[in-house]
């Protein structure tokens, strides 16, 4: 199995590496160390899985979603774990929506991270221990008062906490200003908040952002 790693930090690399390099079954094909790199590096190298950090620092592909919704697009059939230290709920959902087969925390990725190959290698999904509980929680019902957002509205109150503009992110997700504006005034009307500096507190005590 052909294995391309991305992660922003060469000693997450590493560790990735040496873990992978246990399996006799994967063969390291590549690494990137953002979100640009990575995507030049799949349009030239063949690979069977990717092993991906969320959140990486990039000129055009920085947010994690807009990442993992260009690589599905291109690369439909290409399975991805992803290994994060995010714990936000709708964030998780969002990846496992864009097609994500595993996501393991980046503290457990030592032990999970073998388990999480094997499923994946066999068409099924991993989701790591510490997760899990959560996301079932969220099924249950509302979690920090997110799962009344929609997906859309979820992706701008996090990319507007990250610090971008209506305007750039009508233009990441080609949609128009007004679109934007439209779904933050939604998301604030249905979690109560009436100013941009209570969305943003909001934004971080949920996990969406660190």
């Amino acid at each position: 199995m052909r294995v391309i790693i991305a992660d922003d930090h060469p000693v997450v690399r590493i560790g990735l590496r040496m873990l992978i390099d246990l399996n006799p079954s994967c063969i390291i094909v590549g690494e990137a160390e953002g979100p640009d790199s990575l995507l030049s590096l799949l349009a030239t190298t063949p690979c069977d899985l990717l092993i991906t950090d969320f959140s990486m620092p990039g000129n055009q592909q920085s947010d994690g979603l807009q990442m993992l919704s260009k690589v599905r697009r291109s690369y439909p059939t290409l399975p991805i774990i992803l290994v994060t230290m995010f714990s936000n709920v709708p964030t998780l959902k969002a990846a496992l929506a864009e097609g994500v087969l595993a996501i393991i925390a980046k503290g457990a990725s030592a032990k999970e991270l073998p388990l999480a190959i094997k499923s994946v290698s066999e068409g099924r999904r991993f989701t790591s221990e510490s997760f899990r509980a959560a996301l079932l929680g969220a099924n249950a019902g509302p979690l920090f008062g997110s799962a009344a957002l929609s997906a859309k509205e979820q992706e701008v109150v996090r990319m507007l906490a990250t610090g971008m503009t209506v305007s750039e992110i009508a233009g990441c997700f080609k949609r128009s200003v007004s679109t934007i504006s439209k779904q933050k005034k939604m998301a604030m009307q249905r979690l109560g908040i009436s100013t941009d500096v209570g969305l943003f507190a909001y934004a971080r005590e949920s996990g969406m952002v660190q």
